[in-house]
C-alpha cells in the first residue's frame, strides 16, 4: 500500500514538470508598439510663440492692428499752406488772384468780358429806297442769339448767329431809321460777338462794324434818310 501510494506521488509530479517545461516553451512575448497617436504627437513641431504685434490662427501669424500710431497733426500740402472745404476753391481763388493782378485796358476788359454798355455805332445819311442789313458771329460759333429791333420795334424776335452772312431788307422811311441789336446770351464761350455790314440798294457799303457784348446789352447804328 505504502508503495502504490508512493508510485502515485512520483507520477503527479512528473506530471507538473512537465506541463511547467511544456508552458516554457509555448510563451510568446510580443513587444510593445507604440501608437500612431504618440508618433504622431511626438512629431508635431511645437508652435512658436507669438510676438507682442502678432496673433496666431492655424500656426499662421496676423499682424495686429495697432492703434497707437502718431498721426500728423496737420495734413501735409504740396499746395502751400491755405487750407480750403473744397479743394476746387484753392484753384478759383489762384485764378481770381491772377485776374487781379493783370493791368487790362477797357478795351480789353470788353473783349473779355464783353461790353456791359449799350454801344453806339453812329448815324449815316442815304438816299437809298432800302438798305440791306447782313451780320455773322465773328469769333467761334458757339450758339450766340441776338433780336433785331427797327426803331424799338421786334422785327425778327431771336436770330442764331453763324459763320456766314445773313440778314434782311429794310424799306428806309424818311428820317430816322434805328436798328437795335439786342444781345440774347453770350454764347458757350462769351461774349456775344458779331460782324454786321449795312449796304444800300447801289451795293455802296453804309457802316460796318463788329460787337463784343454782354447778354442783354444793345448795339445801335441809325440810317437817316435825306
Amino acid at each position: 500500500m505504502r508503495l502504490y501510494f508512493s508510485f502515485f506521488i512520483c507520477f503527479i509530479f512528473s506530471l507538473s514538470t512537465h506541463a511547467q517545461i511544456d508552458t516554457k516553451q509555448k510563451s510568446i512575448t510580443i513587444p510593445a508598439v507604440k501608437s500612431k497617436k504618440d508618433s504622431l504627437d511626438s512629431n508635431l513641431p511645437l508652435p512658436s510663440k507669438p510676438t507682442n504685434n502678432s496673433t496666431s490662427l492655424n500656426n499662421i501669424n496676423i499682424p495686429r492692428n495697432t492703434t497707437n500710431l502718431n498721426m500728423p497733426k496737420k495734413e501735409f500740402s504740396m499746395l502751400g499752406g491755405e487750407t480750403f472745404g473744397n479743394p476746387g476753391e484753392l484753384y478759383v481763388d489762384r485764378i481770381n488772384k491772377g485776374f487781379d493782378q493783370l493791368k487790362l485796358s477797357e478795351e480789353e476788359l470788353e473783349m473779355k468780358n464783353g461790353s456791359s454798355t449799350d454801344q453806339y455805332f453812329g448815324d449815316f445819311k442815304s438816299k437809298a429806297k432800302f438798305i440791306n442789313v447782313v451780320y455773322r458771329d465773328h469769333g467761334f460759333v458757339d450758339g450766340d442769339v441776338i433780336r433785331v429791333l427797327i426803331n424799338d420795334d421786334i422785327i425778327h424776335p431771336r436770330v442764331f448767329l453763324t459763320g456766314g452772312f445773313k440778314g434782311f431788307k429794310l424799306d428806309l422811311q424818311k428820317g430816322f431809321n434805328k436798328i437795335d441789336f439786342l444781345a440774347l446770351n453770350q454764347g458757350e464761350s462769351g461774349p456775344n460777338t458779331a460782324e454786321f455790314k449795312v449796304v444800300d440798294d447801289l451795293g455802296n457799303l453804309i457802316s460796318s462794324n463788329r460787337w463784343n457784348l454782354a447778354t442783354g446789352v444793345k448795339a445801335t447804328i441809325i440810317v437817316i434818310k435825306e
